[in-house]
């Protein structure tokens, strides 16, 4: 004899679609969330600050007196920036902020340019790249909120103040 088929109650339709829901919202949980709105604000006021620090350091090699003191301060404070962003992000995120948002170029020559083509960086330079990362934060300071936009508020503060008057007060052309 051959055996029934099972009924199915409106009870157990219910219960399964209630299960299949529930592994629906949990598999959905499992997922990578995306990246906070906030990220690309602090990491592109991190690699302005890395590369700041770095450039006011190589200028700072080849100046003397006073100057080399205030760009030797100036790299130290962008350094402490590039800290704070980066803990900031960890904070963000989870996860180390990233050490370099670009990768040297494949296509780059093969030979390096000679001194002569390339002139060494300027306290012009400095200042420039300064005036820039002031401009950024501050923007960036406007559409956040919280402790990033004090964060790159600060920036943009001590930013501008390096180069109105601290790189001023130096006596830059000496």
């Amino acid at each position: 004899m051959p055996s029934r088929p099972p009924t199915l109650s409106r009870r157990r339709v219910l219960a399964g679609a209630a299960v299949l829901a529930a592994l629906g919202v949990a598999g959905a949980g499992c997922g990578t969330p995306p990246p906070p709105a906030d990220l690309d604000d602090l990491t592109t006021a991190l690699d302005r600050s890395r590369s700041d620090s770095d450039l006011a350091a190589e200028v700072a090699d080849s100046a003397k007196g006073k100057l080399a003191a205030v760009l030797t301060d100036i790299a130290a404070q962008r350094a402490a920036h590039a800290q704070a962003l980066a803990d900031e992000i960890v904070r963000l995120t989870g996860h180390q902020a990233p050490t370099a948002t670009t990768e040297p170029s494949a296509a780059a020559p093969t030979s390096a340019p000679t001194p002569a083509s390339v002139p060494p960086p300027t306290v012009d330079d400095v200042i420039g790249a300064l005036r820039t990362s002031a401009d950024s934060a501050a923007k960036s300071a406007r559409v956040l909120s919280g402790y990033r936009a004090g964060l790159l508020a600060s920036i943009a503060a001590s930013c501008t103040a390096a180069y109105t008057v601290a790189l001023a007060g130096a006596g830059r052309g000496r």
